[in-house]
C-alpha cells in the first residue's frame, strides 16, 4: 500500500503515525462554510513591511481564500496587536529596542493598527484587537465572543508569526473546541525549522494543516453540495 504524503510536506514518519492512529490523513475531512471563519493574524502594515516579499507573496492566496469563503457564507476575521506600552515581561524577552519599535507602531494611526492595504477587507468582516500572543486568550481579545455570535465552529488560520501568535491562537482555539486548520502556505514563521515544527506539532496533536488550494477546494466542494 502506497504511503500517503501530506500536501504541506509534513515529515513522512509523523504522517504515518497519525494515519495509523486515526485511519485518515485529515482530522477534519469536511467543514460547513457557513460555520467557518478565516482568522487573519497580525498581517498589519508594520509586520508586512518588515518581512516584505515573503508575506506579500501569499497575499493573493489569502485574498482568494477570503473571497471563496465569503461567497460560501463564511466569515473573515482580522486580528491586530497594537502595543501601547510594552510590559516588563515583553521587554525582558524581546529587549528594549524591539519594545520601543512596537510601541511606536502601536500609537494611534500607527502601523500595527492597520491591516496591510493589499488585503481585501469588507465592511461586514470581524475586526479584533488582541493584547497577547493568542487571539483566544480570555480577557485579552473579544474574537471568541464575536465568532460565537455568528455560530462559528471551524477556523482557518493564516498570518504571522507561525510559531508565535498563529500557534498560540490556534492552540487556544482548539482548547475552546473549534475545529482549527492551519493554512500552511499562507503563514510566515521564523527560520531554523520553527515554521515547519509548528505545522507538524499542530497536525499531530491539536488540529489540521492544509495548503490554501486544499482549503479552497474543501469549501467549494461543500458549497456545491449544499447548492445541489
Amino acid at each position: 500500500m502506497a504511503r500517503i504524503v501530506h500536501p504541506s510536506y509534513i515529515k513522512q514518519s509523523i504522517v504515518d503515525k497519525v494515519i495509523a492512529r486515526r485511519g485518515r490523513l485529515h482530522a477534519f475531512p469536511a467543514l460547513d462554510p457557513t460555520k467557518t471563519a478565516l482568522v487573519v493574524v497580525d498581517l498589519d502594515t508594520g509586520t508586512v513591511t518588515r518581512v516584505d516579499d515573503e508575506i506579500r507573496a501569499f497575499v493573493p492566496q489569502i485574498n482568494e481564500l477570503t473571497q471563496v469563503l465569503r461567497e460560501a457564507g463564511g466569515t473573515v476575521a482580522w486580528v491586530t496587536t497594537p502595543i501601547s506600552k510594552a510590559s516588563k515581561r515583553f521587554q525582558a524577552i524581546y529587549g528594549d529596542q524591539l519594545a520601543i519599535m512596537y510601541e511606536a507602531e502601536g500609537v494611534r494611526e500607527g502601523k500595527a493598527r492597520a491591516v496591510w492595504h493589499e488585503l481585501e477587507t469588507k465592511t461586514d468582516d470581524i475586526h479584533a484587537v488582541k493584547q497577547s500572543a493568542s487571539a483566544f486568550s480570555p480577557g485579552k481579545c473579544n474574537l471568541h465572543e464575536q465568532l460565537q455570535a455568528r455560530g462559528i465552529e471551524s477556523i482557518l488560520i493564516v498570518g504571522a508569526v507561525t510559531n508565535v501568535c498563529c500557534e498560540a491562537s490556534a492552540r487556544d482555539a482548539s482548547e475552546l473546541e473549534y475545529e482549527v486548520t492551519l493554512i500552511s502556505d499562507c503563514m510566515w514563521g521564523h527560520k531554523d525549522g520553527q515554521h515547519e515544527a509548528t505545522l507538524a506539532t499542530f497536525f499531530r496533536n491539536y488540529g489540521d494543516v492544509r495548503p490554501c488550494a486544499d482549503a479552497i477546494k474543501l469549501i467549494q466542494t461543500q458549497n456545491s453540495r449544499d447548492v445541489l
